[in-house]
């Protein structure tokens, strides 16, 4: 877990269903990673994750390259 305090957002294309994450923005330049917690859960665990392999899987995400159930 990130010991910095990054700033929590939700991404704008959320259906507000509550099977959201919430990413953390600020700790890349510091730190290279992305934090990524469960948004039902803000004082939960937090998933730090490498700021290139984040990269790897949004460009995917934009590609089409993964099915929604």
């Amino acid at each position: 877990m990130t010991t910095g305090s990054p700033r929590w957002f939700t991404s704008s294309y959320s259906d507000n269903g509550g099977a959201c994450v919430e990413v953390g923005a600020g700790l890349v330049a510091s730190r290279g990673v992305v934090p990524v917690r469960d948004s039902k859960k803000p004082g939960g665990p937090v998933v730090d994750v490498g700021a290139p392999a984040f990269a790897a899987f949004v460009a995917g995400v934009r590609a089409g390259g993964f099915a929604t159930v």
